[in-house]
């Protein structure tokens, strides 16, 4: 059942009131034998034939008046007597408030989209020169003393990166877990230079220790750990994981060669890979994995590589 608007009758739907009597030709009708369907046009003369001619007059006259006047009295019941009801001249009528259709909304449509980040950019090559982080140095003499360089123009921050690192080798999941303790400093009494360089530079270091590193890859040789901005900064594609974590893979498997520790192999498919498996050549089944112990202080170890 359709529901009538505001001030509309609920026995008078619009269906039903406005449609027909606004365009009906019998309302239109009724409005127009208002005024002048009551006058009498007379009877026609009465005929010779007496009583007869009485009975003759023409009574079909009188049935559209009175259809008129009744049409007119059920609109004026059914509007009411105050407000002039639009678009039917010379009739008042109340429909109560009538409201104009709300106005179609539109729908907001997708805000701008976002750019796109902008793309890190790794400069291939660098002046061999590096600038050593003082932030975070601990004046104490407990633990392995190390210490972080950045090569200049790689647009790293030195004392940011030595945090990063720092978080790392304490890490519950870190080598910390087994017992090993870290210091940094910055001067020659470290046994330990973590040294972030372009991927140029990171070749010639690895290349001094006769190994080829290809623009690619980080190393260990000596007591320096060469770390290749390019997987600092974009991380690896076999790696699932942002790039900040792949970070902590990079310092876990340099550093534990540093401790003595030699490649391992994936231990079995869905096992976490050891830190000291070249991940980066491929899992081979394992899940990735950037630290050297579980959180329950389980150590990832795996097949030794000859």
């Amino acid at each position: 059942m359709t529901t009538p608007p505001a001030g509309l009758p609920a026995s008078a739907p619009p269906s039903a009131g406005l449609a027909n009597h606004t365009t009906g030709g019998a309302f239109q009708a009724g409005i127009g034998t208002g005024r002048h369907g009551m006058r009498r046009t007379g009877l026609p003369p009465a005929s010779h034939g007496g009583a007869r001619a009485h009975r003759a007059v023409p009574r079909r006259r009188w049935i559209p008046a009175t259809i008129a006047l009744l049409a007119l009295g059920v609109t004026w019941a059914c509007l009411g007597s105050a407000g002039a009801v639009p678009g039917i001249p010379g009739l008042s009528g109340r429909f109560g408030p009538v409201s104009a259709p709300a106005p179609a909304r539109e729908s907001p449509g997708p805000g701008p989209a976002s750019p796109p980040p902008a793309p890190v950019l790794v400069p291939e090559s660098g002046p061999g020169t590096f600038t050593v982080a003082t932030a975070g140095v601990d004046a104490t003499r407990v633990g392995r003393p190390y210490r972080v360089e950045v090569e200049d123009g790689t647009g790293v921050d030195p004392d940011e990166a030595a945090g990063q690192i720092a978080a790392i080798l304490n890490d519950a999941q870190g080598w910390s877990r087994g017992g090993v303790v870290f210091r940094q400093v910055a001067d020659d009494r470290a046994t330990l230079v973590i040294r972030i360089a372009t991927p140029d530079t990171a070749d010639a270091i690895c290349a001094a220790g006769g190994l080829e590193t290809h623009g690619e890859l980080n190393c260990r040789v000596g007591q320096t750990v060469a770390v290749n901005l390019r997987r600092w900064q974009l991380g690896s594609p076999e790696f699932d994981g942002p790039p900040e974590e792949y970070r902590a893979l990079i310092i876990n498997h340099e550093v534990g060669h540093w401790l003595g520790y030699g490649h391992r192999a994936c231990p079995g498919p869905g096992e976490p890979a050891p830190v000291m498996m070249q991940q980066i050549n491929g899992l081979h089944g394992c899940v990735s994995n950037a630290w050297p112990y579980a959180q329950d202080g389980t150590f990832h170890d795996g097949p030794l590589v000859p």
